[in-house]
């Protein structure tokens, strides 16, 4: 039955993740919020936004917080896979967006599985000999770990840092899925990084964006996805995504103390930064303006989500 409880789409064990974690209605606990940016150049030019998961990774790294990161790097196009990335360099040439869903199970369907391909991963660390390691992951990933360590399944003790993506959904981006996003105007070859703020944002080699809406993508969504509640990562010590922060910055949520730890050490040793104000009540109402949106996210993801829950036989 250990499959059953720890799939993200299962809800025996919200109450005691919710418990262990510090869950707070409506979309998880909020210590701090802000816009920030990785001050290495070399990352932010491979990030989709700025780079601060990256900076972060390498910041934990090169303190001894963590021996490795679980990361996504791509493997060829807008296709990526789980890997645990033990120096810098690995970290940064994962750097970027994860819109598709990792490989796994393809044979059986990615439309429609709930399987989490990190979790290949996560096992993986029992032959490493690793005892920190950090989680990067879409909330699917991350529920199922934490449901892994809420019931002390092996190895999922060794995850000390884990940082959520904020997730609307994963595109299947097979042949079909490739050719859907051409006929609505993505000239593919040309596409250097695809992001999801407000809408699917497409930016191409020579900087100019091709922006579809959201509700134009579900089609090619992950039907798991579609009835999945959790936009901003609920349960991570850290969330971040590109939703409200200006180009080139990251919206950053620190949701424990864990997350203030690891996001104030890169903060202190400069390898972020935050978006400049020119003065504390242009600061305050800048971090109201970015809950008020992933809130807003957050509803719409719950609304649409309750439309697609399967209905009994």
């Amino acid at each position: 039955g250990l499959c059953y409880l720890i799939c993200p789409f299962t809800h025996e064990l919200d109450e005691e993740t919710h418990a262990r974690f510090g869950w707070q209605a409506p979309f998880g606990a909020c210590r701090h919020v802000a816009s920030a940016r990785a001050t290495s150049e070399a990352i932010r030019s491979v990030a989709t936004d700025g780079g601060v998961v990256t900076a972060l990774l390498v910041t934990l790294l090169e303190t001894g917080a963590i021996e490795a990161a679980i990361v996504s790097p791509r493997r060829d196009g807008l296709r990526r896979v789980p890997r645990i990335a033990t120096t810098a360099e690995e970290i940064i040439a994962a750097a970027g967006s994860q819109l598709a869903p990792m490989e796994h199970l393809e044979q059986l369907g990615q439309q429609y599985t709930t399987y989490s391909p990190t979790i290949a991963a996560v096992k993986g660390l029992a032959g490493e000999r690793l005892r920190k390691v950090a989680l990067v992951g879409l909330p699917c990933q991350v529920r199922t770990v934490r449901k892994m360590q809420a019931l002390g399944i092996i190895p999922s003790e060794v995850i000390t840092h884990v940082i959520g993506l904020f997730c609307c959904e994963s595109l299947a981006l097979d042949e079909q899925g490739l050719e859907y996003l051409r006929r609505l105007g993505v000239p593919l070859a040309q596409v250097r990084k695809l992001n999801i703020k407000e809408c699917l944002l497409a930016t191409l080699q020579d900087g100019s964006e091709v922006r579809l809406p959201l509700e134009a993508l579900e089609p090619i969504a992950r039907q798991a996805c579609l009835s999945c509640p959790d936009f901003s990562n609920e349960l991570a010590d850290l969330s971040v995504g590109g939703l409200g922060s200006p180009a080139g910055f990251t919206t950053v949520i620190v949701r424990n103390d864990r997350g203030w730890q690891s996001y104030s050490e890169a903060l202190r040793r400069g390898q972020i930064e935050e978006l400049a104000h020119t003065s504390p009540q242009a600061a305050r109402e800048h971090r109201a303006q970015l809950l008020q949106k992933v809130e807003a996210f957050c509803r719409w993801k719950q609304e649409r989500a309750a439309r697609h829950q399967p209905q009994p036989a």
